[in-house]
């Protein structure tokens, strides 16, 4: 899977995705910070262009996230909302939760401790459907 380098060659962020029926899942993986940031954003934002957009976002394999890491998911948020969608974080990393709440934004996501029952809240499991892959790395630039 090709990984965004930063300026010291250490591989920061990820994103693999899939759907679970008309649900997209995109796991990420690694530092979601300044230097992964736009290449994450672009791909999030395919992922919610199109109408009514079911997103989870499976947050458990993140090992940083830093405030333009935290303008990402707020960026995904709300494109998910205007086209009238619906996203859900997966977190069971108590300092990503811890994050998320210093800045107020605990309340402001769909959070769940795992896949499972984020899929459940959007009408899906993955037992009941097929897993699709879609894609499996973010691609620089």
């Amino acid at each position: 899977m090709p990984k965004i380098q930063p300026h010291d060659g250490q591989p920061v962020a990820q994103v693999r995705q899939w759907s679970v029926g008309r649900v997209l899942v995109a796991e990420l993986h690694g530092e979601v910070d300044f230097a992964s940031g736009p290449a994450v954003a672009g791909r999030l934002d395919r992922l919610t262009a199109r109408r009514r957009p079911l997103l989870v976002l499976d947050l458990r394999p993140v090992t940083f996230i830093d405030c333009a890491g935290l303008a990402v998911l707020c960026r995904a948020r709300r494109r998910v909302r205007v086209r009238g969608g619906r996203l859900a974080l997966v977190i069971h990393d108590p300092r990503v939760l811890r994050v998320l709440d210093l800045v107020g934004l605990s309340t402001a996501f769909d959070v769940h401790g795992g896949l499972d029952e984020a899929l459940a809240a959007h009408g899906a499991t993955a037992d009941g459907h097929r897993l699709t892959a879609l894609s499996r790395a973010v691609q620089p630039g």
